[in-house]
């Protein structure tokens, strides 16, 4: 089970004591160090920890009796279906090939990955040769930015729906939006985050 941001928190602090002291901390230096109200507090946290399956404590007097257990690397493979462009729309190639990603990156549903070609997106940080992960779904809001097919087609543009027509906007100044009918756009997704390989700007 995913530990929430606080859990974590907890979890780190507990694991990092661990590693310099050689022995847990006390439930009184978990509350010194968070600034919580009461010990009631770090019993919670702690017995939040158990029942995700991160802690084992014997709950007496051995406060100190803290055992973490390793926390898991929460990645995810999906598919990983080639192409999309950030620019003029490309076919979107699929392979047959998958990705793992960070678990907190995925929506609802189905997943999918494709590498980034182009750069309409730029402005809002979506550069060429970054990898999307992309939920599945037909719809969108506006203002979203999403993965749209047209006429077989892939691209990654902001989506604005207006009466019937579609508008799909890049993230560039310097290009132009794409205004088409309603009918002849299909949304594979919608964009929940990216990664990005430093070392590799621009890698195939």
């Amino acid at each position: 089970m995913r530990l929430t941001p606080a859990q974590e928190r907890v979890y780190r602090f507990i694991e990092d004591y661990l590693r310099h002291h050689h022995h847990a901390p006390s439930y009184e230096e978990i509350r010194e160090h968070f600034g919580f109200s009461s010990l009631n507090s770090v019993h919670k946290h702690l017995k939040q920890l158990e029942r995700k399956g991160y802690l084992q404590s014997p709950w007496n007097n051995q406060k100190r009796a803290l055992e973490l257990l390793p926390l898991s690397s929460g990645a995810v493979a999906i598919p990983f279906l080639g192409v999309v462009a950030a620019g003029r729309p490309i076919e979107a190639i699929e392979i047959p090939d998958s990705i793992e990603v960070p678990e907190n990156f995925l929506g609802n549903g189905s997943n999918f990955a494709l590498r980034v070609r182009g750069e309409s997106m730029i402005d809002d940080g979506i550069r060429d040769g970054d990898i999307l992960i992309v939920t599945r779904q037909a719809h969108a809001e506006n203002g979203q930015t999403v993965v749209a097919l047209i006429h077989g087609e892939a691209t990654v543009k902001k989506f604005y729906l207006k009466d019937d027509q579609v508008e799909l906007r890049p993230a560039n100044s310097l290009m132009e939006p794409i205004l088409i009918g309603a009918e002849e756009v299909e949304i594979a997704g919608v964009v929940m985050g990216l990664l990005r390989n430093y070392r590799h700007r621009g890698a195939a």
